[in-house]
């Protein structure tokens, strides 16, 4: 066994210091790739950021094949989703994902069957969010049932819009994922 297929199984038991090895001996590359798509630094260290969790939470399924292509596609997929952001027509993205979210708002003129339903749907909700990591936890529980707006977000947390507007987005994407897994 090599050290690298060493490291990887120790960072699968939960060896947060094999973990961080992998990541300290492919951030370089890492960057690298993203650099050849993303010339914006901020999003380049947010797309980065996106990998190595991507790369922990997927290690788990990793088959002992070549672990550098496996990590350059991860990188790749990442920053080509990076661009599609830009490209998009986010607005009208977010539009229909709010849409979607005001499904699980519990009003008073419904039926109470309506209202049991929606509120098994709405603790469903919470306990997805809860599984989310910590920063899109915060943007999207701000954004949605907080009621405020990007920029007094990224007020509040010190970060810039841009930074809140790709959190908000990747937080969805990851909570969508999940939805659909418990369906």
């Amino acid at each position: 066994m090599t050290d690298e297929n060493l490291l990887i199984k120790k960072a699968i038991e939960g060896d947060q210091e094999s973990f961080e090895k992998i990541v300290n001996f492919y951030k370089n590359y890492v960057f690298a790739i993203i650099l050849n798509f993303i010339k914006d630094k901020e999003e380049v260290e947010n797309v980065a950021q996106e990998v190595f969790l991507q790369i922990y939470l997927s290690l788990p399924k990793y088959k002992e094949d070549n672990f550098k292509a496996w990590i350059s596609r991860i990188t790749s997929n990442k920053a080509i989703d990076s661009l599609r952001l830009k490209r998009s027509k986010f607005r009208e993205e977010v539009t229909q994902e709010e849409d979607q979210l005001e499904k699980f708002y519990i009003g008073s003129d419904k039926d109470p069957l309506t209202e049991i339903i929606e509120r098994e749907n709405t603790q469903e909700l919470d306990d997805i969010i809860g599984s989310l990591p910590e920063i899109y936890q915060e943007v999207i529980r701000k954004f949605y049932f907080e009621g405020m707006s990007y920029i007094e977000i990224a007020e509040e947390e010190k970060l810039s819009v841009k930074t809140i507007e790709s959190r908000l987005y990747r937080g969805r994407n990851m909570l969508r994922e999940k939805w659909r897994e418990r369906l």
